[in-house]
């Protein structure tokens, strides 16, 4: 997912309007039968918002912030209807908890300020959503050596 660059606003960022028109193509391509019948299907990656309040450190603060602006989360649940995606993280992390699987390298101690966003999502078809045994956000691979600013998420499904 293109990352939407620095500034909220489609008029005056190019890249804003390429990520705003980028996930209405997913959407568009969702709707129409991206995963055939009888088939599964999996969506992984750092899609570059975070969706729901508790996806990110302050819902409020973060409302005009890429990657959790009305416009982006809108068209992201809206691309995810479109498909009948399952979001396993909450489907086995309630809502109500905040959840992040990015920190910014900005922070001088990403751990004390936890100023994190949920970008990176696992959706699965419902057929696989229900063989879903869990799901691990390995937090602490955010503080190794020279560590990537997202931390691995891993699903554990049941496919035998």
């Amino acid at each position: 997912m293109p990352a939407g660059g620095d500034e909220p606003d489609r008029t005056i960022n190019e890249k804003f309007g390429h990520k705003l028109d980028f996930v209405a193509e997913l959407e568009h391509w969702f709707g129409n039968g991206s995963v055939p019948d009888r088939h599964h299907g999996i969506v992984v990656g750092d899609l570059n918002i975070a969706p729901l309040e508790n996806d990110v450190w302050s819902h409020r603060q973060l409302l005009k912030i890429v990657s959790h602006t009305p416009a982006e989360t809108s068209g992201l649940t809206k691309a995810q209807a479109a498909g009948g995606w399952v979001d396993l993280i909450r489907q086995h992390i309630p809502p109500e908890e905040k959840v992040y699987t990015w920190w910014s390298y900005r922070a001088h101690d990403w751990q004390l300020s936890n100023r994190g966003r949920r970008l990176d999502h696992i959706w699965t078809t419902p057929d696989l959503a229900r063989r879903s045994q869990g799901i691990e956000i390995l937090r602490e691979a955010r503080g190794w050596k020279q560590p990537s600013d997202h931390v691995p998420v891993m699903a554990m499904l049941d496919l035998s």
